[in-house]
């Protein structure tokens, strides 16, 4: 196991994305952009902190622990719009929701 991997920040994200492919799977048809883009943010959020936590300098390893926390926040958004269109169920999108808020304030004490 590589060291992001023991990260609870890193543990959090791959609990986020395991919960996208439940959401993105429940979504009705029509609705491919918006789990694309889901798909690709909490992606994002993992890719980020591995590329972080391979850095040598501390202020790099910030750049991409910053890039990956806008990911979050975008994913709380995507999450937002699909309640808004409701198309989220509250279950998922309050699991969804309190997983971002953990992987939001950890990635911000990394910064």
């Amino acid at each position: 196991m590589l060291s992001f991997q023991r990260l609870d920040v890193y543990k959090r994200g791959i609990e986020f994305l395991a919960l996208v492919g439940d959401i993105v799977g429940d979504l009705p048809k029509g609705h491919a952009e918006r789990a694309d883009q889901l798909n690709r943010a909490a992606e994002a959020i993992l890719r980020n902190i591995g590329d972080g936590a391979g850095r040598w300098s501390e202020a790099d390893s910030a750049k991409h622990y910053k890039i990956a926390r806008g990911e979050a926040m975008e994913c709380a958004a995507s999450l937002d719009v699909m309640k808004i269109r409701t198309v989220i169920a509250p279950g998922p999108y309050e699991e969804g929701i309190r997983l971002l808020e953990a992987i939001v304030s950890m990635l911000t004490k990394m910064i």
